[in-house]
Formats: structure tokens, C-alpha cells, sequence
């Protein structure tokens, strides 16, 4: 559950227009589809059907029972779209206020960089595999769902190393993909410091061990698992990189913008 406090509580209502049931201007089906789209916890199951059943009121059942993780990213997602979906009397855009509530639910999250556990390519077996990663952390179970992370950080660099045209085989090992994804990216120009390049060398040992950690400390096989503080780390380690690297590709696509609307001026 979040520790939204009392006083949390009521700047939410007041700034989401709570008071008579609604969430500023949703539809039950957009608030459905909103809430499905960031969370993946359907709004309208019985366990949210408080008092009324209002919108409102399972807004506030949600807050009591997940994770502030959860709860800050369905309201950081409702900030995005506020636009759309705001309503007459409602504010303009989310106040300071709201916004820092959001911030802090996010960084007391036991992993707060487990929302750039995303897909890097259209594939819907590949959500379903970052869900059940990012679920994990939402249920505070990082040691459940090593497995799935170790298989979500593999797929993630395969597409990496073909996005950069990198050969590579399917017997290719995790810390092999990274390898040669730092070196295309070092080789590309996009590390700006000595430091930095040292860090994500030091990663490609890091994932050697976490091939060992997959094989015989997770639910892959029949082991006895990681204990929770280590298995927290992992997951923090894991995901920082995963948000360095997002960080790496926006990069990367500027640069290659850039070059052909270079390439693209006729003269």
C-alpha cells in the first residue's frame, strides 16, 4: 500500500476534483483505460469497490492498496494527459504541489528507475515480459522476478546490437551483447568521459555474474533463491543501466537526425 499522507490525500482530491465522485473530466472508460494502460490493475475488479463504487472512490481505494510506485506513476500519467482530460473549474495544469507528491511517491519506490523497464522494439510477448519484471518490484518481490529480468535484459541488448548492426548469435551470453554494444557506442563517440566508459566496462562482469545469479539463485530453475536485499540491488543495478542507456539512444537518434538533414540540403 502507498503512506500517501492525510494531508497528500486531500491536495490529490481537491486538485483531481474528487469531492463529487469524479476524477477531473474521465469517462468510466477512460478512466478504465487509463488506469489499465499505466498500472495494469483493472480499476472496475471488486477489490476497488469502495462505498459508491465512484470514481473517486476507487481512486482512493487504489491509493490504500498499491505500492507507492504503483501510485505515483498512475498519477505522473495522469499529469501527461491532464489536457485531455481535465474538466470545467479544474486547474489549468497539475500545481507544484501535485507534482512534488508524484516525485516522492517515485523515489521512495524500492526501485525507482523500474519504469524504464520498458520494450525497445513492437513486441507484445516482450511487454508482457517487462510487465511481469515491473510487476515484481510492485508486489516488493525483487528475488521473484530475477529470472524475468536476466531474460528482459537479453532480449533489450540483442535489440540494442541489431538496432547498431552488430552481428551477433543466439549462443552469444548476456555479458557478450553488452560488450559489444559499449564498444560500438564508444567507437560511435557517444561517451563523453573516461569515468563513464570505466563504469560501463565494469558492467560487462557484472552481467557475467548475473548469468550465474539466473542459473542458480532464481526461480529458472529449482535453486534456492536470492535473498531480498541482494536481490534489490540487482534490480537497482540493472535498471540504472537500462536508464543510461535509453539516455545513450536518444543520443544516438539526434546524431543520425541530424546527419541526414545534413545529407538531405540540395545543393
Amino acid at each position: 500500500m502507498s503512506n500517501l499522507t492525510k494531508k497528500e490525500k486531500r491536495i490529490l482530491e481537491q486538485v483531481l476534483g474528487m469531492g463529487s465522485g469524479y476524477v477531473l473530466g474521465y469517462s468510466n472508460r477512460t478512466f478504465e483505460e487509463t488506469v489499465l494502460e499505466s498500472s495494469g490493475k483493472e480499476i472496475y475488479d471488486d477489490k476497488y469497490d469502495w462505498n459508491s463504487g465512484s470514481k473517486a472512490n476507487r481512486m482512493r481505494a487504489f491509493w490504500d492498496l498499491e505500492s507507492n510506485h504503483t501510485v505515483g506513476k498512475l498519477l505522473s500519467d495522469i499529469a501527461d494527459e491532464w489536457d485531455e482530460f481535465k474538466d470545467h473549474g479544474d486547474p489549468e495544469s497539475p500545481p507544484d504541489e501535485y507534482i512534488k507528491i508524484v516525485q516522492r511517491l517515485m523515489l521512495s519506490a524500492p526501485v525507482p528507475n523500474i519504469d524504464a523497464v520498458v520494450p525497445n522494439s513492437d513486441d507484445k510477448d516482450f511487454e508482457t515480459l517487462a510487465k511481469a519484471v515491473r510487476d515484481s518490484i510492485d508486489r516488493n518481490e525483487p528475488e521473484v522476478g530475477l529470472d524475468r529480468l536476466h531474460t528482459f535484459i537479453v532480449k533489450y541488448f540483442r535489440v540494442l546490437c541489431e538496432k547498431h548492426e552488430i552481428c551477433i548469435d543466439q549462443r552469444k551470453p548476456l555479458h557478450g551483447l553488452v560488450g559489444e554494444y559499449i564498444k560500438k557506442v564508444r567507437d560511435k563517440g557517444l561517451i563523453e568521459s573516461e569515468m563513464t566508459e570505466r563504469i560501463l566496462k565494469s558492467s560487462i562482469s557484472n552481467m557475467k555474474a548475473f548469468n550465474h545469479v539466473r542459473n542458480k539463485h532464481s526461480f529458472a530453475h529449482d535453486n534456492k533463491i536470492l535473498k531480498y536485499s541482494e536481490a534489490l540491488l540487482i534490480f537497482d543495478h540493472i535498471t540504472s543501466s537500462i536508464r543510461f542507456i535509453q539516455e545513450l539512444e536518444k543520443k544516438t537518434k539526434k546524431i543520425e537526425t541530424e546527419a541526414w538533414n545534413l545529407n538531405d540540403i540540395p545543393f
